[in-house]
């Protein structure tokens, strides 16, 4: 038998309790509790999160990087990289968001949860892959969607649309061979029609 859900500022207010000083903050919008937490808390947060008796989120459904260096709230002021992750208790049949931030941009870096959840292990090697963001104590560090001699981080927003190289099948040498991108960054900005009865529209 399924639990019955308990309503979101419920919710908030247990995990606000069981985790105590491990959250900076525990929030309701939208009908969805997101907890964020200190790079420093974030391994004894978690734990806290899977065992505690009214948390029990026995599940990570999904972990993701995010650049928020383009976000209107965040920009250029606040830090860069976070880590976001979504729990979910099916026992208590409740859900959680929870996320933390990189305290340095240039190498960012949190502590893996891969031994706490196993699903964490691909979704952590994704966000490494995708972001740059490395996380500690993870056995097995390394890119799991781009090639293995891929340069560059493609989710970061900084990087370009067209990469940095290109490959192709070389004949003569038999094998694919990279060379710097040959095609020049542009923006596109589609045309806008204006006519005020376009398209028999008035």
């Amino acid at each position: 038998m399924t639990a019955i859900a308990i309503q979101p500022e419920k919710l908030r207010d247990l995990v606000a309790a069981a985790l105590g000083d491990h959250a900076r903050s525990v929030t309701v919008a939208l009908g969805e509790v997101t907890v964020e937490v200190a790079a420093a808390h974030y391994l004894q947060a978690m734990s806290v999160l899977k065992d505690h008796a009214d948390c029990r989120f026995e599940q990570l459904i999904d972990l993701c990087g995010v650049d928020y260096s383009t976000y209107a709230e965040v920009g250029r002021d606040g830090l860069r990289y976070a880590v976001v992750s979504h729990l979910l208790s099916v026992s208590l049949n409740q859900r959680v968001r929870v996320r933390v931030f990189c305290p340095d941009d240039d190498f960012p870096v949190v502590v893996s949860v891969s031994d706490l959840w196993a699903s964490a292990n691909w979704f952590e090697r994704e966000a490494f892959d995708l972001f740059g963001i490395v996380f500690d104590g993870h056995n097995d560090l390394r890119r799991i969607l781009t090639d293995y001699g891929f340069i560059g981080h493609p989710f970061r927003k900084d990087f370009p649309l067209s990469g940095h190289v290109e490959m192709r099948y070389d004949a003569e040498q038999r094998r694919v061979v990279y060379q710097p991108v040959s095609i020049e960054p542009r923006e596109v900005t589609p045309r806008i029609i204006r006519e005020e009865k376009y398209g028999g529209l008035h």
